[in-house]
């Protein structure tokens, strides 16, 4: 993802939209791994055991994207690459959106479906609570006590976020910096001298 921004699902959510007797019930899903996801499958299926259809799409990460839609027997790309298109539309990451089918004895034909699971994602999303998340990448600053003020300068003027500090051998801070500013306040912070700067890691 090249955002500088993502939006992240609060908790769980979930919709209804209906077609023609056929019910698509909408589930959206904060996650973080694939295990996850399976196991929000796995009860999706326990309660709604006589349900024909259950279709998502999922992406989790921000530098390394891993994404996936499934149709579960629907026609190709009929249901999970709608699904998935409403999670690039509102630029989510760390979610999974489930559709639910009952059939409803007519047949929709893949434009129908197309449009029916779309809106059933869309009916989840419209009730869910969605947070933006700036993207940061996290380092670890050296210095020796005499730099603390200008070092702090920077980090304010760049509005970098302190996460924790050692003041045990000269001082340490664990830093956040925003993607799209990273570049500007390393270079502020590499004008002072004796600074050891390391990367700890990239969202």
């Amino acid at each position: 993802m090249d955002s500088t921004s993502f939006f992240l699902v609060k908790t769980k959510a979930e919709g209804l939209f209906k077609d023609k007797g056929s019910k698509f019930f909408g589930y959206i899903f904060p996650v973080k791994t694939e295990e996850e996801i399976k196991q929000h499958l796995q009860d999706l299926k326990k309660e709604h055991f006589s349900a024909r259809h259950f279709c998502y799409a999922y992406r989790i990460g921000t530098v390394n994207l891993k994404y996936r839609a499934n149709d579960d027997g629907e026609p190709s790309n009929s249901a999970g690459k709608p699904i998935l298109g409403q999670i690039q539309s509102h630029n989510l990451t760390n979610c999974l959106i489930v559709v639910v089918r009952y059939f409803g004895g007519t047949l929709l034909g893949v434009s129908g479906l197309i449009n029916a699971y779309k809106n059933g994602a869309i009916e989840a999303l419209n009730v869910a609570q969605l947070i933006e998340h700036q993207v940061e990448n996290y380092y670890l600053v050296k210095f020796g006590f005499t730099q603390i003020n200008d070092v702090m300068r920077v980090l304010k003027n760049h509005n970098a976020r302190i996460i924790s500090q050692n003041t045990n051998l000269g001082y340490e801070l664990n830093i956040a910096i925003l993607t799209n500013k990273t570049e500007e306040t390393l270079a502020n912070l590499n004008k002072l001298l004796n600074l050891d700067i390391e990367l700890l890691y990239s969202e």
